[in-house]
């Protein structure tokens, strides 16, 4: 995706136009939903950007719940841009153009956006429950109202998105951070895959080598993290560990544990020992159908299998979770994982000296601390 020095070329107070340099989905235009808003009303919706009106960080901003002048309310994610550098506008183009024509029930919906001198924000739809990881992972208390049906549709929510986004859109997109912090929830729980700003386009090859590894540790597929080869398998990875995170209750990465720290691992040692239902949160107090229990977790391991030719299409993982499907034989193979992500920046530094291309440039702000942590 071509990203254009300046969006005053793109952008005007009044009037939204597609740029040459963009690339959007073959086909689609704009449906008029899409807004433009002033830095003074977005100002004035989050009362100057209140620290009370915070919901969210990360990477590249953070978010503030607001409340338009028509009573509805919206989230406002802050575009953090290095004007000398402009670090950050290329995740706000790129999340921009992948999301302004697209729409789906388990995708956030993008009501519109802002660009007045060095400010960035982008324009969601409001989402009362919040993100999967502040309002189901952390505490016992917050788990107990995520009962197993919850689970259920939330999985299968989230797998619907990834295949629109892999199988029906043209191009094909994939998100490349699909984690728990992206996963956002409606009033009803409905969950809604957000933040676009690592997407790629993948047009006809069925994947694409990346200079620039971006992801988060315990969700970053390992063939991706070694080699920078993008492709809708990787998608499908972190999905994995995303389901075994809702099915357990467990954290991605168990910092206080020099063994087994992954999620992946600790299922994997369960799975060897034939006593994977062990691994289902307890605070469901076995409220939960076993066989469907067994069958999730299952296919999680599929999804994180090391060899990325033998993880599942997304559409096999919603059939998978949807029907009655036998897995009592299914084979599953040892998954893989990435470690530590410190060897991973140094490789990527070493090769953006070697090389004279400004597209293999390092973006050390990937690997910030926020990331790292999230």
């Amino acid at each position: 995706m071509k990203i254009p020095c300046s969006l005053f070329s793109c952008f005007s107070s009044s009037t939204y136009e597609q740029n040459n340099n963009y690339e959007y989905p073959d086909g689609e235009n704009n449906d008029g939903s899409f807004g433009l808003f002033t830095y003074n009303q977005l100002k004035l919706a989050t009362r100057n950007f209140h620290s009370s009106e915070k919901i969210g960080e990360g990477g590249f901003g953070s978010v503030y719940k607001g409340r338009l002048v028509d009573g509805s309310f919206v989230a406002v994610k802050v575009l953090s841009v290095e004007v000398e550098s402009m670090r950050g506008e290329r995740e706000f183009v790129v999340e921009l153009a992948t999301l302004a024509n697209i729409r789906h029930q388990n995708l956030v919906s993008l009501r519109g956006c802002c660009v007045e001198g060095v400010h960035r924000y982008l324009v969601y739809e409001y989402m009362e429950n919040n993100s999967l990881y502040n309002t189901f992972l952390g505490s016992e208390e917050r788990r107990t109202r995520f009962m197993w049906e919850t689970r259920r549709e939330i999985s299968i929510g989230v797998a619907r998105a990834l295949v629109f986004l892999h199988e029906e859109l043209k191009p094909h997109i994939v998100h490349r951070d699909i984690k728990a912090k992206n996963i956002l929830l409606d009033r009803n729980f409905t969950p809604k895959v957000s933040d676009f700003g690592l997407a790629k386009l993948l047009r006809d090859e069925a994947s694409h080598v990346s200079t620039r590894v971006a992801g988060t540790l315990g969700y970053l597929a390992p063939e991706y993290a070694n080699s920078g080869q993008v492709s809708r398998k990787s998608d499908v990875y972190s999905f994995g560990v995303l389901l075994l995170q809702i099915v357990s209750g467990l954290a991605v990465v168990d910092a206080y544990q020099d063994m087994e720290r992954f999620i992946v691992e600790k299922a994997w040692t369960a799975y060897q020992a034939n006593d994977l239902l062990k691994l289902v949160d307890p605070v469901l107090n076995m409220n939960f159908p076993e066989e469907e229990g067994m069958k999730f977790l299952k296919v999680g391991l599929l999804c994180v299998q090391e060899t990325a030719k033998l993880r599942p299409r997304m559409t096999e993982v919603v059939d998978k979770l949807t029907n009655d499907v036998n897995m009592r034989d299914v084979h599953i193979s040892k998954p893989g994982f990435v470690a530590d992500l410190r060897n991973i920046r140094i490789k990527q530094q070493s090769s953006s000296q070697e090389t004279s291309s400004p597209g293999a440039t390092f973006a050390s702000s990937i690997w910030s601390s926020a990331n790292l942590a999230r």
